[in-house]
């Protein structure tokens, strides 16, 4: 088990993630709009594109295959985390949030959590931080979490 910067050859497999735990846990509380949304934010070319720009984008792989995927937008913003839906409730998640703190660029990180992510997001120290919304189809969880810079330097 390992965690790293994700690289173009990896996209594939992080699509295929992605789209795994979505339609596993997210898919079934959303109409077909948000479906169609994420699917086309995880196309390859999409994921690409993000990756061009100033979006850090983390795997977690075991046995050479990837299970796991961050995806921190401006160094403030988880845009993605996807843990396969066998390895979840595995530390999985835990491992890529705390990866991605080497990577952050703000005291305050924040997401937009799906409304079946909002326990997970709980768990690793972020608290809702606004009313919960919903744009193109997807339903979300405004939430943040104040990073310990003691806690970000051990990192």
């Amino acid at each position: 088990m390992s965690v790293r910067s994700a690289t173009p050859e990896d996209l594939y497999s992080v699509k295929k993630t992605c789209i795994d735990s979505f339609m596993y846990s997210v898919a079934p509380t959303l109409e077909k709009e948000g479906v169609n949304t994420f699917k086309s934010i995880v196309s390859v070319s999409a994921l690409y594109s993000r990756m061009e720009q100033d979006n850090e984008m983390i795997v977690y792989e075991n046995n050479h295959e990837v299970v796991g995927f961050l995806e921190l937008k401006e160094g403030r913003h988880i845009a993605m985390l996807f843990v396969s839906p066998k390895f979840q409730n595995k530390g999985v998640g835990k491992s890529l949030i705390l990866a991605m703190y080497a990577y952050t660029k703000s005291d305050v990180v924040t997401v937009s959590a799906s409304l079946t992510s909002v326990s997970a997001y709980l768990s690793y120290g972020f608290e809702n931080s606004g009313v919960v919304s919903e744009s193109a189809g997807l339903k979300y969880q405004p939430m943040e979490m104040k990073l310990n810079k003691n806690l970000k330097r051990d990192c």
